[in-house]
């Protein structure tokens, strides 16, 4: 059972990912671009999760994945505050 729900977040995020992108080539707003990349790193962190928690349970990747979700929202955090 969590395998499947490691595997709806991963593709939540993608897809999410994916809808922002589209988005931001049909209007232009800048914040869709940086959301966008916020997700998709989500989308890699999840993925990095299955990586962590069902192919390779002996070896402890939460400092990956805490590092890659703080680099995904960096993105995020710069077009809140310096993007007009």
């Amino acid at each position: 059972m969590v395998n499947i729900v490691y595997a709806m977040c991963a593709l939540t995020s993608l897809l999410c990912a994916v809808l922002l992108f589209r988005a931001y080539l049909g209007n232009g707003y800048r914040l869709l671009w940086w959301s966008g990349l916020c997700f998709s790193g989500l989308a890699l962190n999840n993925a990095v999760l299955i990586l962590d928690k069902l192919l390779l349970p002996d070896t402890d990747l939460t400092t990956l994945r805490l590092s890659i979700a703080l680099v995904a929202l960096l993105p995020l955090l710069y077009g809140l505050i310096f993007d007009e």
